[in-house]
């Protein structure tokens, strides 16, 4: 569709794995608030077509999707000082023609008014699966029980934090992806953008 994408995701990944690079202290909320006003983020798109991630001139793709990364991410997010030190930043995205926004509070924080509002969810044991292949793709060891266990701890922790809980808008569109192709999912999307007439 040619528009532009965030991955709000992402960000918070990066507040926790910088503070991990500054050796801040994981529950120390003052620096990673600083870290999240301050942080010099680039988002690209690499050869492949993926997306491609630096942090202050290092790539740093890769090392974003650990799950430490993930953990350190859940948890920063909770915290009110950071996420209001993102919320003008992840605003800057919406640029002409459109932006694709992904996160779990796009739709009921960041951009309210948002023309179409997604909630893609899929069952805890089909998103812990999906990870452990896509980490096993990349070479790492990684335990598929582990992962279906934060999975669900992560889930539970954020759909329960006082600050932004994950949660479907009022008025978005769920679609649970658990025995859906990636292709189906995008079929039902891109139906959903040009009932509402968002693109041919």
């Amino acid at each position: 569709m040619g528009w532009h994408l965030l991955d709000s995701g992402a960000l918070y990944r990066l507040v926790a794995l910088a503070g991990l690079k500054r050796g801040a202290k994981s529950d120390d909320i003052e620096s990673h608030t600083q870290i999240a006003g301050s942080m010099d983020v680039r988002f690209d798109v690499a050869a492949d077509g993926g997306e491609l991630v630096t942090l202050a001139g290092e790539e740093v793709t890769c090392q974003i999707r650990s799950e430490e990364a993930g953990q350190g991410a859940s948890r920063v997010a909770a915290w009110p000082p950071v996420r209001s030190a993102l919320l003008d930043r992840q605003r800057a995205f919406a640029q002409a023609p459109g932006l694709v926004a992904d996160g779990r509070d796009m739709g009921t924080v960041v951009f309210p008014e948002a023309d179409l509002k997604i909630f893609l969810t899929a069952s805890p044991h089909e998103r812990a699966l999906r990870r452990y292949k896509q980490l096993k793709d990349k070479g790492s060891d990684v335990s598929l029980p582990a992962l279906s266990r934060e999975i669900t701890e992560r889930d539970l922790r954020d759909s329960t934090r006082a600050v932004a809980p994950l949660r479907p808008a009022p008025d978005a569109e769920v679609i649970d992806s658990t025995s859906l192709t990636i292709e189906q999912v995008i079929d039902r999307v891109v139906a959903l953008g040009r009932a509402r007439a968002l693109w041919a």
